[in-house]
């Protein structure tokens, strides 16, 4: 009877472990987090940053040498907790032969600011659909002075193409209420939203059409304008031109010539006229 109590508890208590080791693993899984506090630590004092290509910051580098690796999706994050001549506390694995270390975690032993890996940022999951609401502070122009967006009075930054801008002008005017709905992105420079409806209210707001691809505005036919035609051949206009001018100079040419006979034939007949009309009086002389 003893026995069968103690393995009934042994029971209960293994279930109970279990489903506490379930949800704990669930609840890691959810959360994506690794504890980044179990790698090896190593400290220094920033020297600099290293960049990427395009100017982003993908790790640091120690006073003695040592490389930090980090993700380049982590640069504002790194701006603000780290600066060159700060201490740092840094989690992750170093290499065997070189001295690099692929960080985890750093952390700004001075003021406890920390920059933690957690991957690459997920810009959908969670943030679609959205709707925020608030005043319009000013309106957002593009290069060529096309209004793109608006920004309200909470800081909030709304983005839409510039055609439905101009199409909801009348809904874009500094001072007025506005609601939106769409993907809804929050980084440490502030909340932007890619509007996919817009409104007075959360109540009345118009679907926006997306930007419009290439072509007229109306018609079936929307591949966009027929190619311009090819430029003339100018060799072939010279040689033109050429044989025009050729045939002009041969024209003149003949009719010059043709000229001559007939100038000839009219001086000789005035000629053959003077004569008859001499012979005529030396005949009535005699």
């Amino acid at each position: 009877m003893k026995m069968t109590r103690m393995r009934a508890l042994f029971c209960v208590l293994l279930a109970t472990t279990a489903i506490g080791g379930g949800a704990a693993a669930n609840s890691q899984a959810r959360d994506s987090m690794w504890d980044s506090s179990q790698l090896p630590e190593s400290r220094g004092t920033v020297k600099q940053y290293t960049l990427t290509p395009r100017g982003d910051i993908d790790g640091v580098i120690l006073t003695d040498g040592t490389e930090v690796k980090l993700p380049p999706h982590l640069t504002a994050q790194t701006v603000f907790a780290i600066h060159p001549g700060d201490e740092v506390s840094i989690r992750g694995l170093r290499a065997r032969a070189l001295p690099l270390v692929d960080a985890a975690s750093i952390t700004n032993i001075a003021t406890g600011k920390s920059v933690v890996d957690n991957g690459p940022p997920d810009r959908r999951v969670g943030n679609e659909d959205q709707v925020v609401s608030g005043r319009i502070a000013a309106q957002l122009h593009g290069k060529r002075g096309e209004v793109n967006g608006v920004l309200l009075d909470d800081g909030t930054t709304l983005r839409l193409p510039p055609p439905e801008a101009e199409r909801m002008q009348d809904q874009l005017r500094r001072g007025q209420t506005v609601s939106a709905r769409g993907d809804v992105l929050d980084t440490v420079f502030g909340r932007v939203v890619d509007v996919r409806a817009i409104g007075a209210s959360p109540e009345q707001m118009t679907e926006s059409r997306g930007p419009r691809p290439p072509g007229p505005p109306d018609g079936p036919d929307r591949r966009g304008p027929p190619p311009p035609p090819p430029p003339p051949d100018l060799g072939r206009l010279h040689l033109r031109a050429a044989d025009a001018s050729t045939r002009n100079k041969r024209t003149r040419i003949s009719k010059c010539i043709g000229s001559i006979p007939t100038a000839c034939r009219k001086s000789q007949a005035s000629l053959n006229a003077s004569c008859s009309i001499r012979t005529a009086r030396s005949t009535a002389s005699s």
